[in-house]
Formats: C-alpha cells, sequence, structure tokens
C-alpha cells in the first residue's frame, strides 16, 4: 500500500535530521548495537537513544533487544523502508560525514575482526572442548543427520567449518563437500580431521561466509553451525547461505535459542545471544527458502543452553544452475 501525503511527510520529517540521516545510512550497512552507533556518530548514548526512539515510531528501523544489548536495522519492508532506502541511494556517496562514519565503523569492524581472530587463535585446539560445555554434541549432531536426510549428496557446503566436524559427519554422504573458514587455524585442524577419516573429495577453503563466491544453487546441503551467533550482521549470512541451496536441497542452521549468559559475550566473542523463531524464519523466506522445520534441543545442564535446528528446502522445481 503506497504512503499518503501525511505518511510521507511524517517519514521525511523523522529522516531529515542530521544525526538520524548518518543513522540510518550506518544501519543500511549492517545492524549496530547501540553502543556502536555511539561510537562512530562520536555522541552520548542518551542522545543516540533519542534518534533511534523517533526513527522507530517512523516505522524506519527497527529494534531488537539481545541479552543487555539492545541492537537496530533498517526496517525490512514496507513503504517507509523503501523511500528512505531510495534516499540513501541518491546521497553521493563521497559526502564528508558519511564518509567519515563509514571510515569509524570500518575501525569498529576491524577491532571486531582482531578480537574474534586472537580469540579463535587462542582456542582452535580446544574448540569441541569449549562447545561441549553447553549442550550435548552427541544429541546435536545425531539430529543434524535426521535433517540433512540419508543422502547421498552431490555437493555439501559447511559455512563457518570450524575444526570440521560437520564435514567428517556429512562428508561420507556427499559425492563432494567444501568447507569455508576465515580461521586458517581452523582450517588446520579441520583438513587433519577430514584426513582421518579418508574424506578425499573435500575441499577446505579460506573464505568469507558474506560472500563465498560459491555458485548460486549449487548445494544439495548447506550446513551453518555455530556460526551465526558470532556475526555483525547474521541475515546476510542466512541470505548467502540460502542463495548456494540448490532446487530440492536445503539448509540447515545450528545456533542457540534466545538467553541471557553474558559472559559469552565478554569471554567467548559472541555477537548475539542466540535467535528467536519470527527473525531466523523471516530470514529463511527471504531467502527463498521455504518448508522451515525447527527442533529445540534442551539443555543438560540448568546453566547451559538451548540449541535449536532450523531446516528450510527450496522448492525442486527451480531450475538448477550450472555448479
Amino acid at each position: 500500500m503506497a504512503l499518503s501525503a501525511i505518511q510521507a511527510i511524517e517519514v521525511l520529517r523523522a529522516a531529515g535530521e542530521p544525526t538520524r540521516l548518518r543513522i540510518l545510512a550506518l544501519l543500511a550497512r549492517e545492524e549496530l548495537a547501540v553502543l556502536e552507533l555511539c561510537r562512530v556518530l562520536d555522541q552520548s548514548q542518551p542522545r543516540v537513544s533519542r534518534h533511534l526512539k523517533l526513527l522507530a515510531e517512523a516505522g524506519l528501523v527497527e529494534r531488537f533487544p539481545d541479552g543487555a544489548w539492545v541492537f537496530y536495522r533498517l526496517a525490512a519492508a514496507g513503504e517507509a523502508g523503501d523511500l528512505i532506502c531510495e534516499m540513501l541511494e541518491r546521497i553521493d556517496p563521497s559526502d564528508a560525514a558519511l564518509a567519515r562514519d563509514r571510515e569509524r565503523l570500518s575501525a569498529v569492524w576491524a577491532e571486531r575482526a582482531n578480537e574474534a581472530g586472537d580469540y579463535f587463535a587462542q582456542n582452535a585446539a580446544r574448540w569441541d572442548e569449549i562447545r561441549s560445555l553447553y549442550v550435548s554434541e552427541a544429541d546435536v549432531e545425531a539430529a543434524i543427520l535426521k535433517a540433512a536426510g540419508p543422502g547421498p549428496f552431490r555437493r555439501l557446503v559447511d559455512l563457518g567449518s570450524g575444526t570440521g566436524r560437520m564435514l567428517t559427519l556429512l562428508g561420507p554422504k556427499a559425492e563432494q563437500a567444501v568447507g569455508l573458514d576465515q580461521s586458517q587455524q581452523m582450517l588446520n585442524i579441520a583438513r587433519s580431521h577430514v584426513a582421518e577419516v579418508g574424506l578425499e573429495r573435500c575441499e577446505l577453503r579460506h573464505g568469507d561466509i558474506f560472500g563465498t563466491r560459491l555458485p548460486s544453487a549449487s548445494a544439495d546441503v548447506v550446513v551453518v553451525h555455530q556460526v551465526l551467533h558470532y556475526l555483525s550482521d547474521p541475515a546476510a549470512a542466512v541470505k548467502e547461505a540460502a542463495r548456494i541451496v540448490a532446487p530440492g536441497g536445503r539448509l540447515i542452521i545450528v545456533d542457540f535459542a534466545p538467553h541471557k549468559l553474558e559472559f559469552l559475550r565478554e569471554q567467548h566473542q559472541h555477537r548475539r545471544l542466540g535467535f528467536a523463531e519470527p527473525e531466523m524464519s523471516r530470514w529463511l523466506g527471504e531467502g527463498g527458502l521455504g518448508e522451515v522445520r525447527t527442533l529445540a534441543l534442551p539443555a543438560t545442564r540448568s546453566d547451559g543452553l538451548t540449541v535449536k535446528i532450523w531446516t528450510a528446502e527450496r522448492a525442486a522445481d527451480v531450475q538448477r544452475s550450472a555448479a
């Protein structure tokens, strides 16, 4: 439904302030926490929060609490959001204020990447041990095998391979397997594990989950196992993973249900404290996948975490792209 003249005026009024326009331009790049916006904008939290409140009331941004943090992103759909996106596209990318904000955001990204890289490098050898602290891996892996189906699979893709456990679990059912990870330490361990189980047609690559450079519609099974909670833009990662899924194929996402264990941010570099059902289902739908099924595996200890397994399929009547 098109906006009325009054509605359009309200949208433009909400966006028509320098700081709020800068916020919209930043959120067009990725979802951000309030304190991250404060750092980039070099403004106080009360001031930034006030601007965000006005933008949310106008329907231009979405607010979602995540433990003690609060994240914001551009509104997912609607005429108001479309109007703002068109406006942002018409702004000169060399504008001094917006260019300065992009530089500061890049510094935030670099800091995140350095912290995550240090963490993964220090913990690569005991990564499976860390995972096992929170949930029974045996139960999770049995559920993943069931979600993947009996096979055989033409191609398996594991995004954020870590130590390669998904490859060794599902790889024997695949004619070809590809694993991507940004940590060279993780890849080295994964190569060792893959060799131990004799997976000959398994390729491990240093790659980015946001831009895998893998062909569209080329994998019968795509797995994203305990990766999304580390990412700055999980929605974009789900979209990229969905792009790779072939007609009749499926995407399996394994991550945590929403929780409140804040220490995971400080000690284990978790950015998001789990994912809610509506959020994940919407991302999968926006990626062109349907028949979403969800399985919850409750924690095996009182202070543990519940693991969720989302499985979504691409319709089989879509023409398969060349691999």
